[in-house]
């Protein structure tokens, strides 16, 4: 759906989470509806992936698009409006459930939403970050699944240097306005230190950023870059692409979707496979369940990727044991 357009006299934040539950008393008739933040351009494939898996998810659940629950999936990018328009949207919708992607989209709109539960998808460290009480007894109106293990970072810095034995320097590139971005850094380092590889924090918040880190860091040979499941560098994943193409430079992400841009291998949690999961929850919660009865799913399930055609393009032989791992060989 195309991004609709508000006027500027939108309700502060306190009405508007005053607002919702009333906006919702009014109309016992109605459709039920779920809002869906989605931290995407709406023509990405990656956000539609998700779209489509949440829908099938609620399917799956027995409710019927279009019919007995109204589906709104609000699409953004991380521009300076985003937060205005997002806002607007949920006062115009009034949704018994809210359905976040990451983080960045929940901290944007924690406060807005009120008392309406809030289901959180693929958010990292929710305890850490203030948004439950506990894994297993949340508390207040939210509720999710987390989509990161910090020891992942260990996993990626092995990975790579098995697939590329020549890697001598890493990039860790993620955006430090994510509290999720740095989640897996530690352990990246502490593996980097023990395979005796130099890894480099590089933080980025724009293309700009982007642009002058990895040109900055392929001044030298033997690099490789590693991305930890972001929305900012996942949206701007073609450019990373580009430029590591140019460098030379293999990728290892926890993204399927770097993988299938163009990376040398994925390895994380299926985020789709999440949102699918997600719409369990607002099932749950739309049959009068109480989001803070409900505990936070941890992930135990990961995936690996692996793109033939990325590693032909850079002299790199793939051992048999990681293909032998691999749940997906792309040639």
């Amino acid at each position: 759906m195309k991004r609709r357009r508000f006027v500027t006299g939108l309700l502060s934040i306190s009405a508007l989470a005053a607002a919702l539950p009333a906006l919702r008393a009014q109309q016992p008739s109605r459709m039920r509806r779920v809002a869906v933040l989605m931290l995407y351009a709406e023509k990405d494939p990656e956000g539609q992936a998700r779209a489509r898996a949440f829908r099938e998810g609620l399917e799956s659940q027995g409710w019927l698009p279009g019919k007995t629950i109204a589906i709104d999936f609000l699409w953004g990018a991380f521009d300076a409006d985003w937060t205005r328009l997002v806002t607007g949207q949920l006062q115009q919708l009034a949704p018994d459930v809210i359905a976040v992607n990451s983080s960045t989209g929940l901290h944007a709109i924690e406060k807005v939403a009120g008392t309406t539960p809030i289901v959180f998808i693929a958010v990292s460290e929710p305890i850490a970050q203030g948004f439950v009480a506990s894994l297993a007894h949340p508390g207040g109106n939210l509720t999710g699944l987390s989509n990161l293990e910090p020891t992942l970072g260990a996993k990626w810095i092995g990975l790579l240097k098995e697939v590329a034995p020549a890697t001598q320097r890493i990039a860790f590139i993620y955006n430090p306005g994510n509290p999720g971005g740095k989640v897996t850094l530690p352990s990246a380092q502490a593996a980097a230190r023990d395979l005796s590889l130099e890894i480099a924090d590089r933080p980025v918040t724009s293309v700009a950023d982007i642009e002058s880190a990895i040109a900055e860091f392929g001044r030298e040979p033997n690099g490789a870059l590693v991305l930890p499941p972001e929305p900012f560098t996942n949206v701007h994943r073609k450019r990373i692409v580009e430029l590591a193409t140019v460098h030379k430079f293999p990728i290892v992400s926890a993204l399927r979707s770097f993988a299938e841009e163009g990376g040398l291998i994925a390895y994380g949690v299926n985020i789709p496979a999440l949102f699918r999961q997600s719409a369990e929850y607002v099932d749950r919660i739309l049959k009068g369940g109480k989001p803070a009865d409900m505990p936070v799913q941890q992930p135990t399930k990961f995936e690996m990727i692996v793109n033939l055609r990325s590693a032909k393009a850079l002299d790199i032989v793939v051992p048999a044991t990681i293909l032998a791992r691999a749940d997906e060989v792309m040639e």
